[in-house]
């Protein structure tokens, strides 16, 4: 198996690091070409793609200024798997609450933008992830989901807010599993992979 790693901005080698400690070959995708080399019309294809926190804003910018917006939005729409943490699930919701700006929006999910505020800007939890009983969570700055389409899978919920869904072949956290040190939900992102 080998994954994509968007590199543009934000925690994408804390994403490294738990594909190394899970033994999963990986490939960064800074620009155009490392896309197009990963992505050949003939030939071994990568598996999945993560999308790491960060500033969804600035990785939006980039993902057009490169010409990665398309290609890379195609292939999620023709089932390619794909993990967003964080800002990675703003750029794959549909429809942004509080920001005009649309990005991949592949996901039928409404998300919301920095929506703890200032003063819960950061902070850790444990809670329940379906199928994978308690796990830490960490909150940066974060998004949650205010609403979701009925093809939509709620996976977590802390304090009434939802934290983590699927659709299909995309996941998305608001937490960073990628910080904790506990690879559970990558395992779980390398398994719909499998399964699909």
């Amino acid at each position: 198996m080998r994954l994509g790693i968007l590199a543009l901005q934000g925690a994408f080698i804390e994403h490294e690091q738990a594909l190394q400690r899970l033994g999963v070959d990986f490939v960064e995708i800074r620009q155009l070409a490392d896309w197009q080399q990963a992505m050949p019309a003939d030939g071994k294809r990568l598996d999945g793609l993560i999308i790491p926190g960060g500033e969804s804003t600035v990785q939006g910018k980039l993902l057009r200024d490169l010409g990665l917006f398309e290609p890379i939005q195609a292939e999620i729409l023709r089932g390619l798997p794909v993990f967003g943490t964080c800002a990675g699930l703003l750029l794959l919701a549909e429809q942004l609450n509080n920001d005009e700006r649309l990005h991949l929006a592949t996901m039928h999910i409404t998300a919301k933008r920095n929506a703890y505020g200032r003063q819960l800007g950061s902070f850790y939890i444990e809670a329940d992830f379906k199928g994978l009983g308690k796990i830490p969570m960490t909150f940066i700055r974060a998004p949650y989901i205010e609403a979701v389409g009925p093809q939509v899978e709620v996976l977590a919920e802390v304090n009434g807010k939802i934290v983590a869904a699927r659709e299909g072949k995309q996941l998305v956290t608001a937490f960073h599993p990628e910080l904790t040190g506990n690879d559970s939900v990558h395992k779980y992102f390398l398994e719909m992979i499998q399964n699909n």
